[in-house]
């Protein structure tokens, strides 16, 4: 009997609304799923590929068709090379399992990064190269998978101390070399044991978080200072001051935001980072930079001239983005020096002084959390650690009015 290959969906819905795809193959009157690691909304998906109402969807087919061809490949090979083979045989050949005794890191961080890179999700892309050249510099490129133990990440984490690394650096390093173990664990082309970080914790790394959000008066003179001399900087108070008027809306956000987020006076728009949803209220201050930029008739979907045309690929997204995010935060700090506020100011600072001059004016820690999408209030805490301080020391220097 035939073998057949087919990309279906699963039935079963996910808690973000979507469902997983399978490679499913069928032979011998007995079918197989395979989990390709992607997801669809159900009416996004039909035909075995996605409609062009998913995000990436020309990107995503393109993988979709790859894993396809090479299924058919497979079971060439597999009839050529056997008499006959079982749905197991051919799932282990699809994940590469025949190898794992010896399956090496630097390989399969190089697949994942190439993953992220077709899914669109370059940043991410970056980050985990700079992690495998970490591991190539301290190991080399024939390591494998058994040989990352609890003594080889201890020694790791030497060997990034010793190169300048802090508790914050080294935990991100870490987490990404955790996270590829999962993936080829869960892939099934490592075993799931022996797992190096039951032992090996990462969260013994805590950093010292560096303080960065604005007092109110150190706000008051961002928000009010005159830039009449200084026209170069106008783009750069617009963008900070937009991003802690929208809840702290992050850079990435800003730049993908588009005029039919725009409705009714409220902006509706979904986070990169977490895929929360936002519905905020357009208060004046909002409006008149959303003038502003509306008055400059830009022939592109965006908002903000940050992306410059439609349809650009992932990379050169992620290329502007460096850029323009680069060129953003260095006169973030001459915006600074010229309001008389003695701190490194940035792009992320708008995050934190939203969360910390909202708690300084009495707002509930609970109400922020949910102001800003947090899935865990603990999240708005660390926001909010630097203000507690500051608020213990007053208490503290009562003392001396006794």
């Amino acid at each position: 009997m035939a073998t057949t290959i087919k990309l279906v969906l699963d039935g079963r819905e996910l808690s973000n609304g979507k469902h997983r795809i399978y490679l499913r193959i069928i032979k011998d009157r007995k079918k197989k799923n395979i989990s390709l690691g992607l997801e669809s909304k159900k009416d996004h998906f039909k035909n075995e590929s996605f409609t062009k109402q998913h995000l990436n969807y020309q990107i995503e087919n393109e993988l979709l068709l790859q894993f396809k061809a090479r299924a058919f490949k497979i079971i060439r090979e597999l009839q050529l090379s056997q008499d006959d083979f079982t749905l197991e045989n051919f799932e282990d050949e699809f994940r590469g399992v025949k190898n794992n005794n010896r399956l090496k890191v630097i390989e399969f961080f190089n697949e994942i990064i190439a993953e992220m890179i077709k899914s669109g999700r370059t940043a991410n892309g970056e980050a985990y190269k700079d992690t495998r050249d970490s591991l190539v510099k301290f190991r080399g490129k024939d390591l494998c998978f058994q040989e990352i133990t609890p003594i080889f990440l201890e020694k790791y984490e030497v060997f990034l101390r010793e190169n300048g690394n802090q508790n914050g650096g080294i935990a991100f390093k870490m987490r990404e070399i955790r996270a590829v173990f999962n993936k080829a664990r869960k892939r099934k082309l490592i075993p799931k044991e022996p797992y190096p970080f039951e032992e090996y914790k990462i969260s013994k790394l805590k950093s010292n978080p560096i303080k960065r959000a604005l007092t109110i008066d150190e706000f008051k003179k961002i928000r009010d200072v005159d830039l009449t001399k200084y026209p170069h900087l106008q783009e750069a108070h617009h963008y900070f001051m937009f991003s802690i008027y929208t809840r702290g809306m992050n850079f990435q956000d800003m730049m993908l935001l588009k005029w039919e987020n725009i409705q009714n006076e409220r902006i509706y728009y979904t986070r990169s980072k977490t895929k929360g949803k936002f519905n905020l209220e357009i208060i004046e201050k909002v409006q008149e930079i959303l003038d502003y930029y509306r008055a400059q008739n830009r022939p592109t979907q965006y908002v903000f001239p940050i992306l410059l045309k439609d349809g650009m690929t992932p990379q050169q997204i992620a290329n502007r983005k460096h850029k323009v995010l680069s060129r953003y935060n260095k006169k973030l700090k001459e915006l600074a020096k010229i309001a008389g506020v003695d701190k490194k100011l940035s792009s992320y600072v708008a995050r934190h002084s939203f969360a910390t001059i909202l708690k300084m004016s009495g707002t509930s820690v609970e109400k922020i959390s949910e102001m800003m999408g947090h899935a865990d209030v603990n999240i708005t805490m660390s926001y909010l650690k630097e203000f507690d301080n500051e608020a213990l020391d007053k208490e503290n220097r009562k003392l001396l009015d006794l």
